[in-house]
């Protein structure tokens, strides 16, 4: 993490002014930052607090930050545990991963607040992957049942829409100030990228315009901070395995498709095996399409019909046409497939589906799991051999 953030001196300037009262012992508002990935806002929120905390201890001030990624912790008795343990220390028992009853681990949390006598603010990253509402709901109320304590909350969401699904009560007290992180655009990401690269790399490792390029690619896709790093840090990599002298814009083309082929790999592996299913026969009706020398889209009742075979050998539930469309139109969503909508006039309407990502890459993906070496051995209606 950089000691400098680029082109975030106002958000945390915005911060630092909401989090400011915790060092006289008061209150700060409760924050929900909104933003697209790659905006800055965890550094951002990170840097503010590694500050307030470094503040505090200059001025006396005893002031907590606790930093909670609920993609990881995401039920209310792992965020409980999680703040508890914060506050134990080795004369205490930590609050175990299960097995005590959610309100003897609240009780826990605000006994050892009160105990510290000060505030502390609690940051919610990835806040909307929290399941269901009285994780929240027991950091609204906290406030009004600690005697000594104090606590703030912030949360930190890339969907803009959160809150609207919150339960009223812990959107009006929670939701006290809203910020937006709005997206960089390409001359930020080459400024951000210069000095990365100044820590990071020998000097003179790369070309003019290899760092605009990375920068360019990046403002492309919704202006994002972290992809254009990964991008330069995959380029430099390539270059150095490849005994380049210098990262080239080559390099950089390399990389871009390696990432996106890494991403779609990822995706696939957390998918549903509904979905899976779906992306197989997708997979095949395609092996069949160009074994007839024809490689034409193919429509959503076509890959149903495989899907159905599928799920007959597999014995798993087959799911209605109308839910298989939308699980097709998730997976054009995410860029596995592209799926476009045309009109077959009198017929109503249907999608044209084509493979957007490497067949091969997806096939090894799946031939990862039993479920799919096994269905090698069968044949469907469509007579295609289901090893490809």
């Amino acid at each position: 993490m950089p000691e400098i953030l680029p082109h975030r001196e106002k958000e945390i300037k915005d911060i630092a002014t909401v989090l400011v009262p915790a060092l006289r012992g008061e209150t700060p508002s409760n924050v929900f930052i909104y933003g697209k990935t790659g905006t800055g806002k965890t550094a951002v929120t990170k840097f503010v607090g590694k500050e307030l905390l470094k503040k505090g201890a200059e001025t006396k001030k005893k002031v907590n930050f606790i930093y909670i990624n609920c993609e990881v912790v995401d039920t209310q008795y792992r965020l409980l545990q999680n703040i508890a343990n914060h506050f134990i220390d080795e004369w205490n028992d930590h609050v175990p991963f299960t097995g005590w009853p959610t309100d003897e681990v609240y009780s826990k949390v605000k006994f050892m607040m009160d105990k510290e006598k000060c505030v502390t603010v609690i940051v919610l990253d990835e806040v909307d992957k929290l399941k269901g509402d009285e994780a929240l709901y027991s950091l609204s109320r906290v406030n009004s049942e600690l005697e000594n304590a104090r606590v703030s909350v912030i949360g930190i969401s890339n969907d803009l829409k959160f809150t609207e699904f919150l339960d009223p009560r812990v959107k009006s007290s929670l939701g006290e100030e809203n910020m937006v992180f709005y997206p960089y655009d390409a001359e930020q990401l080459q400024d951000i990228l210069h000095d990365r690269v100044e820590i990071a790399l020998k000097p003179d490792m790369l070309e003019e315009d290899v760092i605009p390029l990375c920068a360019a690619l990046s403002a492309q896709e919704h202006g994002d901070a972290r992809r254009a790093l990964d991008l330069l840090r995959v380029s430099a990599e390539l270059a150095e395995r490849s005994k380049s002298p210098k990262v080239t814009r080559h390099h950089v083309k390399t990389a871009q498709n390696k990432i996106e082929i890494d991403r779609i790999i990822e995706v696939v592996r957390t998918l549903p095996n509904q979905s899976k299913l779906i992306i197989y026969s997708i997979l095949l009706l395609n092996k069949q399409s160009k074994k007839a020398g024809k490689n034409q889209a193919m429509t959503t009742g076509e890959v149903y019909e495989v899907y159905k075979e599928l799920c007959k050998k597999t014995r798993y539930n087959c799911l209605t046409q109308r839910r298989t469309a939308d699980l097709i139109s998730e997976l054009d969503m995410l860029g596995i497939i592209t799926a476009r909508v045309i009109s077959k006039g009198r017929h109503g309407r249907t999608r044209e589906i084509q493979m957007s990502s490497s067949l091969k890459d997806l096939n090894n993906v799946l031939q990862e799991e039993e479920m799919f070496k096994d269905l090698a051995n069968y044949c469907v209606k469509c007579q295609t051999q289901l090893a490809l």
